[in-house]
């Protein structure tokens, strides 16, 4: 019987830590912390799933993606010819505590950090790939510094993160997990070399061609004499 009651007494006192670590996590405050930019070199540019290596530097690849040629009607609309700058960028990045299975969001730009309790999410860029590419990701780029115990940090985790493949590259800690969920930005419509032509423009440049410099006029076409007419 003794055992028996040990064990409930061992179970209830788990309980109530578990108990104790989840309201403590969800108290936590979210604090901004100052970030470091002298310790980490920009991000390079996003790329594809496979390619495991991606990222965005501070002039936005997007932007100098190159549109197709249009060939439709001019819409009434303006298109847009810029995409969002890096800085104008806003991520919200979900962060979990594996020990009680909380989960708490934040939302960041590229530069700012976030501390809760003994974690640190500091987001370095975000992107999402354009709307015409076939593969569409959401991913950022996000360093994690973790308190040990005599209250030093150490960073566990720096790199992309796909909110569409999280096992492509993941945080590695027996703690915390951290993901992306979303990176408010827009793409370019059109780029600087983008024709842009209406129904009118590309009907009247197939009726009449410009003349070639220095083309010899077109003879006439040759009559019948009255010789070759008169001839049996």
């Amino acid at each position: 019987m003794k055992p028996i009651l040990l064990g409930a007494v061992a179970l209830g006192g788990l309980a109530a830590v578990g108990a104790w670590q989840a309201i403590a996590w969800q108290a936590a405050p979210i604090e901004a912390v100052p970030t470091d930019e002298g310790d980490v070199k920009a991000p390079p540019p996003l790329a594809a799933a496979e390619d495991e290596v991606a990222g965005v530097d501070g002039n936005a690849s997007a932007a100098a993606a190159e549109a197709k040629p249009a060939t439709q009607a001019v819409p009434d609309k303006p298109l847009v010819t810029q995409g969002t700058a890096m800085a104008d960028r806003v991520a919200v990045l979900g962060v979990l505590n594996k020990r009680n299975g909380v989960s708490r969001e934040i939302v960041l730009k590229p530069g700012q950090a976030m501390r809760i309790g003994d974690v640190i999410v500091r987001l370095r860029a975000c992107e999402t790939t354009a709307p015409w590419e076939d593969q569409k990701l959401t991913g950022a780029f996000v360093q994690t510094d973790v308190r040990n115990r005599d209250g030093s940090w150490r960073r566990v985790f720096s790199g992309w993160l796909y909110k569409e493949s999280p096992s492509l590259n993941a945080v590695e800690d027996p703690i915390y997990d951290v993901w992306p969920k979303s990176c408010t930005m827009v793409h370019p419509d059109i780029g600087p070399d983008t024709i842009r032509l209406s129904g009118s423009t590309a009907s009247s440049a197939k009726k009449s061609a410009p003349a070639q410099p220095g083309a010899a006029p077109a003879a006439p076409p040759a009559t019948p004499s009255a010789e070759s007419s008169n001839a049996t």
